[in-house]
């Protein structure tokens, strides 16, 4: 039995003028609200992002038992890293490029596919040179997953609800996965307590990411996507399923909230060009948030990468460096809350400045002033607080300064600087440490925060305003 169709003029629950279509969607989304269908899209994304996080903390946590077996400094630790975040942005200029060809929803399952298989690589490499090959795998997965994530959960909602729902990523992310990825690393290391644990912590992240392959399977294609391509009946289709909170199943009674003029119904809009990041439109923004979030990632990475190595240098056990590391990774969950809260009250540029200006603060608190655990704990939490409001911000600001045909490709291209520079940096860094001191690099890691807080006062404001079209 076909789904009956209102599409009468004047009917308040359809689309009945063929205006702006980002208008168009815009209306569509306040009219649908929040349903059970965008909770269910919010979790699939979710589930998946944050086994990622704890497997970006891999190599810190792993760091202290790599340079017991292996005699690693902390040079050759960051350079884990840095084959890992390297991937990270090849991975996700490869996603960008790719998702706004053929879809958001097909390089989500890709990703986690192909960071399983570099994880299984990880966990029975036999000698160092093998690991940092396996952990390049690894990145080329995790590259486009969370700015695929990003894309999809900010094309799923409207104006006033986008700022939580891409927050909610990194509460995911940065928070629960950083805040836990310790705990995990604990838990790994109680449960294989040999010489073996560190492969073990590699290899046991493999099976929660293929089972988020199999639950991901009812998560459908964004209506910005479909409309962008022409494909407006199945926009369509995706919104009534919005608004039935339906995944799956028939619509009983459906909306035409989406109408264009029948010859532009299966015109799509225009190839992106990777010249247009650089035009005259786009140019002050693409540089200005490619400057703070490699700012924001650098400082980010070389915290979560020697921090466990830093503790371990004072006298602590591995285990309880990793304790004391999960109390300051607190710090990203309740910053990852906070960027949601504030991304539906206050302008993006004036949350960025705002943490940036704590980072420098925390920064140089921690290298400085942190004379006893209590202080080191206290600075590391608002260090962590302060990078993921930053990350989670940029995450939300980046989607909103370009049109759909675009929006992949440069939202990734910006995430993918973020990832080079996390992996490049903490090379810096460790040899900062190694040399001169943990008061030192943490007064480099301020003078990043310092340099943020500049470059985002030039994007222009995007703060309650719909996501831009081309049509």
């Amino acid at each position: 039995m076909p789904d009956a169709v209102s599409n009468a003029p004047g009917d308040p629950e359809s689309g009945d003028a063929a205006g702006p279509l980002a208008e168009q969607i815009e209306t569509a989304y306040r009219r649908i609200g929040i349903t059970s269908a965008h909770v269910g899209i919010v979790a699939m994304v979710l589930f998946g992002v944050f086994f990622d996080a704890i497997e970006q903390n891999t190599v810190g946590i792993a760091g202290p038992m790599l340079r017991e077996q292996w005699g690693l400094g902390g040079t050759e630790i960051g350079l884990l890293n840095t084959a890992t975040f390297t991937a990270v942005a090849l991975g996700r200029v490869l996603a960008g490029a790719l998702m706004d060809r053929f879809g958001r929803r097909m390089l989500l399952g890709l990703n986690l596919l192909v960071f399983a298989f570099g994880s299984v690589l990880c966990a029975i490499a036999p000698n160092y040179e093998v690991l940092v090959g396996a952990r390049f795998l690894v990145g080329l997965g995790l590259g486009g997953e969370i700015a695929t994530a990003v894309i999809m959960l900010a094309e799923f909602f409207s104006a006033k609800h986008r700022g939580t729902a891409v927050g909610l990523i990194n509460v995911a992310a940065a928070g629960l996965g950083n805040m836990l990825a310790p705990l995990f690393g604990v838990i790994v290391f109680a449960v294989f307590s040999g010489d073996d644990g560190w492969r073990w912590l590699f290899g046991t992240l493999v099976l929660p990411a293929l089972a988020v392959v199999v639950y991901r399977r009812a998560l459908p294609e964004t209506p910005r996507y479909l409309a962008a391509q022409g494909r407006i009946t199945e926009a369509n289709t995706v919104l009534n399923r919005l608004a039935a909170g339906k995944l799956r199943g028939d619509v009983a009674h459906t909306v035409q909230y989406l109408v264009v003029p029948d010859e532009r119904e299966h015109a799509s809009a225009p190839t992106a060009r990777w010249t247009e990041l650089l035009g005259p439109a786009y140019r002050r923004s693409t540089l200005a948030l490619a400057i703070a979030v490699t700012m924001s990632y650098a400082a980010q990475i070389s915290m979560l990468t020697l921090i466990p190595v830093i503790l371990t240098e004072r006298g602590m056990s591995i285990t309880s460096a990793l304790w004391y590391t999960l109390v300051m990774q607190s710090g990203s969950l309740v910053g990852a809350l906070t960027a949601a809260g504030l991304a539906r009250r206050l302008p993006r540029r004036l949350t960025l400045t705002a943490a940036a200006m704590l980072g420098v603060v925390a920064g140089l608190g921690f290298g400085f002033f942190a004379t006893n655990i209590a202080l080191v704990l206290a600075f590391g939490f608002l260090f962590n607080f302060s990078v993921i409001i930053l990350n989670t911000t940029i995450w939300l600001f980046a989607p909103e300064q370009y049109p759909t045909r675009i929006r992949g490709l440069a939202t990734s291209v910006i995430l993918a600087i973020g990832s080079l520079s996390g992996g490049l940096f903490p090379l810096i860094a460790g040899a900062v440490l190694d040399g001169y001191g943990v008061g030192a690099m943490f007064a480099v890691l301020a003078g990043l925060f310092a340099v943020c807080a500049l470059a985002v006062r030039f994007p222009r404001e995007t703060f309650g305003q719909p996501m831009p079209e081309d049509r």
